[in-house]
C-alpha cells in the first residue's frame, strides 16, 4: 500500500521561467534513465525478492523515486509557467507540451513516450542489483548533465538534492550486491580455470597464443575449495 503525502520530499521553486530548460528536464521524467523508470524497475524488481531486508530496499527507493517524480514534474509546471514559451525552446522537443497543455507527461526531451522497454528485471538478485547500481549511476550522470545547463540557483538546488539521493541509493545497492555473494548467479563465479583468466589482447605474443595472465584471485574463490 502506498500512501500520498501533499508535502514534497523537498521543496522546489524556480526564479524565472524556463521553457528551454522545462523540454531538457522531461529526460528525468519520461526518459530511459528517469524517475518513473527507477521506481517501476525497483517496484517491479521487488515482487520475485524474497529476502526481507532486500524486498524492503526495492520498496522504499522505489517510492521514494515516485516523490523525485513527483518534485521533477512540479518544476518542469514552474519552469513552463502559464504560457507555451514555443520560441524560446531552440533544443528539445516542444510540441508535446502543446498537446498536453504544458502538463509534464509521461515522455522524454524528444517528445518519445516513456515505455517499459526501459525497465530491466530478470529474477537473479545479484543481476538485478547491478543493474539497479547502473542505473543509480547513469541518473547521477544525467542530473550532472542538467546541472551544468541551468544558471536557476532554486532549480539547481533541486538537481543537486535529487543527483546526492541518487548517489544514496547507489551506495544502499552496492551494500546490498555485498550481502548476495552466496545467491543466484554469484553461485556460479570463481568455480573453473576459465574463471581466473586474463587473456591480454591488447599485446598478445607473435610467436604464441594470447597471453594469459592469472588476475589477482576474486574474493568470490570457488565454493567448492
Amino acid at each position: 500500500m502506498f500512501l500520498h503525502d501533499k508535502k514534497l520530499l523537498h521543496e522546489v521553486s524556480v526564479e524565472r521561467p524556463n521553457p528551454q530548460y522545462a523540454a531538457l528536464l522531461q529526460e528525468q521524467l519520461g526518459g530511459a534513465n528517469g524517475e518513473l523508470k527507477a521506481a517501476m524497475q525497483y517496484l517491479s524488481q521487488s515482487f520475485r525478492v524474497k529476502e526481507p531486508k532486500i524486498k524492503d530496499l526495492f520498496l522504499d527507493i522505489a517510492a521514494e523515486e515516485l516523490s523525485h517524480m513527483e518534485m521533477v514534474g512540479q518544476t518542469i509546471n514552474l519552469l513552463n509557467g502559464h504560457e507555451l514559451g514555443y520560441d524560446q525552446v531552440k533544443v528539445g522537443e516542444i510540441e508535446t507540451m502543446t498537446m498536453t497543455g504544458l502538463t509534464p507527461g509521461l515522455f522524454n526531451a524528444s517528445g518519445y513516450s516513456w515505455t517499459a522497454d526501459y525497465v530491466s528485471v530478470t529474477g537473479d538478485l545479484p543481476a538485478d542489483l547491478l543493474s539497479n547500481i547502473a542505473s543509480e549511476q547513469r541518473a547521477k550522470v544525467m542530473y550532472e548533465y542538467l546541472h551544468r545547463q541551468i544558471e536557476d540557483k532554486k532549480v539547481r538546488e533541486t538537481i543537486t538534492f535529487l543527483l546526492e539521493r541518487e548517489e544514496a541509493h547507489n551506495a544502499l545497492f552496492r551494500e546490498a550486491f555485498e550481502s548476495v555473494r552466496e545467491d543466484g548467479s554469484n553461485l556460479d563465479y570463481g568455480t573453473s580455470e576459465a574463471a581466473s583468466l586474463y587473456y591480454d589482447l591488447s599485446k598478445p605474443d607473435s610467436e604464441k597464443n594470447p597471453a594469459q595472465i592469472k588476475p589477482n584471485p576474486p574474493s568470490f574463490q570457488n565454493p567448492l575449495q
